[in-house]
C-alpha cells in the first residue's frame, strides 16, 4: 500500500511514510485507500491473542513489512506489558465498558504504539536502504514524551530528543523524562504551552536549512508524535480488539455496533477509531471527550476551527492542547479527499488562526462524531462519583471521557434514541500518573507530595501500583534544561554534535 500526503505533493511506501514522519509539504501521511475488513475476517480474528490482532491490522496497511517478523516484533513490544494483557476490556455495568489502555511501561495508552514504533522505524530504513542516523523529535503534553524516550532508548543508529512544556505537565509525568536512562535521550523543557512545543517542533521539519544541517552531520529527522502514521497504525488495533472481546464474551452479537468515548486532545487516539470504522469496524458514534481546552467541541458544533481563545492548564494536561494536529487527516477525508483544499486551509490556520469547513463537511463529521467538554469541577465530581458507585478509581483523563459519555447518553435520551448501543469508554492513563489530583477527587483531600498520594490512593483502592512510578522516587534527576520555543533549533544542534 501506498501513502499520500494531504497536502498532495508525495506519494510513498509505508516503510516512508514512518522513516519520514511528516511529508515534504508539510502534509500528514495517510494511507492511499482505506483497507477493508470482512466480516469473515473478524470471525477469524475472535481466536486471535492481542499481538497477533495488531500485526492482522497493521499489515493491512503495512505491506511491505513482512507478516511474521511484525508479529515476533509485536510480541516483544506487548511482553513489556503488565499482566499479560495489553489493553484489557473491563465491564462496568451492562452496555458500559472501560478499555485500559494503561498497563505498559510508562503507565499511558502511548505504549501501545511507543513500544512497537522502534522496530517500524528501524526496519523501514532497512527497507529504504537509508543508512544515516535518525534523530526523532517528539513534542509532548506530558504522555508521549515518556514513552517515546522509554521505546527507544539505547536504540542502534538513532537518537531521540522530547520537547515539554515547562509547568504545563504533571509532577509525575515530568519526574518520568527527567530521570530517564539511556545515551541517546535528551530532554528540554519549553517556555510556553504543547502548542508552543508542537509548532517549533513543526518549523524544524519543515525546514530546508534545518534539515541540511542535520544532514551534515548524518543525521535525517523523524517523529513519535501521531503525526507519524507508525504511530497512529497501532492504535487502530486496540478498537478491533475491543469490540471483538465484546463479542468472545458474548456482550453483543458479531455485527452489533459499538460507540466509543475518547478523551482527545490532539485527535490521534480518536481518529484511529474512525481508521478502523472506515475498514469496516461496526463502530457507531465516535465521542470527542475535551476538557476545558474545547476547541473540539466548538469546531464539531459549528464547522469553525478558531485557535484565538484563552488557553487553559488543567488537571488532564495531556489534553491542554488547541492546534489539534490529526484533525488535518479528517478534514483531508470528509472534504472528499481534496489535497489542495486541506492545503489551503491549514495555510489559514497558520496565518489567521481559524479556518471553516462546509456546511455538508460539517454535517458529515456530526455523523460519525459527536462532542463534548467538561470543566474542572465536573470532572472531580464525575471521578468521585463514579469511584462510590462502581469502586473503580480513574485518572483525570478518563474522568472528562466519562463525563462526556455521559453527556452523551443525556442526549441520546433527550432525542428518543431507544438504541440500546454499548459504550466503551477508553481509559488512557493509570491514576497514579496524577496522584494529588485523583486522591482530591476521590476524597476531597490535598497532598503536595506525588508518592504520598500514591501511597494514599493505594490504601483507599487497593489497585497495583505500577513497578516503574514506584521506582522514580529514587532516580537522578538527568534533564533540567530549559529553552525559549524559537530556540530549540539550537538545542537540537548542541545534542546531535
Amino acid at each position: 500500500m501506498y501513502f499520500v500526503s494531504t497536502r498532495g505533493k508525495e506519494r510513498v511506501t509505508g516503510a516512508h511514510a514512518i522513516v519520514q514522519g511528516i511529508a515534504s509539504d508539510g502534509g500528514l501521511f495517510v494511507p492511499e485507500r482505506f483497507p477493508a475488513v470482512s466480516r469473515e475476517e473478524l470471525e477469524e480474528m475472535l481466536a486471535m491473542d492481542y499481538p497477533e490482532r495488531a500485526a492482522f491490522v497493521l499489515h493491512k496497511y503495512l505491506d511491505d513489512y513482512d507478516k511474521e517478523e511484525l508479529l515476533a516484533a509485536l510480541r516483544k513490544a506487548y511482553g513489556q506489558f503488565e499482566d499479560g494483557d495489553p489493553a484489557p476490556l473491563v465491564k462496568v455495568e451492562n452496555g458500559m465498558y472501560m478499555l485500559e489502555l494503561f498497563h505498559g511501561p510508562t503507565c499511558a495508552f502511548k505504549d501501545m504504539a511507543l513500544t512497537v514504533l522502534p522496530y517500524l522505524l528501524r526496519k523501514g530504513c532497512d527497507l529504504c536502504g537509508i543508512k544515516e542516523n535518525i534523530l526523532i523529535l517528539v513534542a509532548t503534553s506530558g504522555d508521549t514524551g515518556k514513552a517515546a524516550l522509554e521505546g527507544f532508548k539505547d536504540a542502534e543508529g538513532i537518537r531521540i530528543m522530547v520537547f515539554y512544556p515547562d509547568d504545563g505537565v504533571s509532577k509525575m509525568q515530568k519526574l518520568q523524562m527527567c530521570t530517564q536512562e539511556g545515551e541517546n535521550v535528551n530532554v528540554v523543557a519549553v517556555k510556553g504551552n504543547f502548542d508552543d512545543c508542537q509548532s517549533a517542533v513543526k518549523r524544524i521539519f519543515n525546514s530546508a536549512e534545518c534539515q541540511a544541517k542535520l544532514k551534515e552531520r548524518n543525521f535525517l529527522l523523524s517523529s513519535a508524535n501521531s503525526i507519524n502514521f507508525g504511530r497512529l497504525a497501532p492504535q487502530i488495533a486496540y478498537y478491533f480488539s475491543a469490540y471483538l472481546d465484546l463479542v468472545s464474551s458474548e456482550q453483543i452479537a458479531m455485527g452489533d455496533k459499538v460507540n466509543f468515548t475518547v478523551p482527545t486532545g490532539n485527535f490521534g487516539n480518536i481518529l484511529a477509531a474512525y481508521y478502523a470504522k472506515q475498514m469496516g469496524l461496526p463502530v457507531g458514534t465516535l465521542v470527542c471527550a475535551s476538557n476545558k481546552n474545547n476547541i473540539l467541541t466548538d469546531f464539531i458544533a459549528s464547522g469553525v476551527y478558531d485557535v484565538k481563545r484563552p488557553f487553559y492548564k488543567t488537571m488532564s494536561p495531556s489534553m491542554d492542547i488547541l492546534i489539534s494536529s490529526n484533525l488535518e487527516r479528517l478534514i483531508f477525508e470528509i472534504s472528499g479527499r481534496d489535497a489542495e483544499l486541506t492545503a489551503q486551509r491549514m495555510q489559514e490556520l497558520s496565518k489567521t488562526g481559524k479556518y471553516r469547513v462546509s456546511e455538508k463537511e460539517a454535517a458529515l463529521i456530526r455523523e460519525n462524531f459527536f462532542a463534548g467538554c467538561t470543566s474542572e469541577d465536573e470532572t472531580v465530581d464525575c471521578m468521585y462519583e463514579f469511584f462510590t458507585e462502581y469502586g473503580y478509581p480513574m485518572d483525570t483523563h478518563t474522568g472528562v471521557a466519562m463525563h462526556v459519555a455521559q453527556q452523551y447518553e443525556k442526549y441520546r435520551e433527550d432525542s428518543h434514541d431507544k438504541e440500546e448501543i454499548p459504550m466503551v469508554v477508553v481509559s488512557t492513563a493509570s491514576p497514579y500518573k496524577f496522584p494529588q489530583d485523583v486522591l482530591y477527587a476521590l476524597t476531597g483531600n490535598d497532598v503536595k507530595d506525588s508518592f504520598k498520594g500514591i501511597k494514599r490512593i493505594n490504601l483507599l483502592t487497593a489497585m497495583k501500583v505500577p513497578e516503574s512510578l514506584k521506582a522514580l522516587r529514587y532516580k537522578t534527576i538527568r534533564f533540567k534544561q530549559t529553552s525559549a520555543a524559537d530556540k530549540l533549533f539550537d538545542e537540537v544542534l548542541k545534542f546531535v554534535g
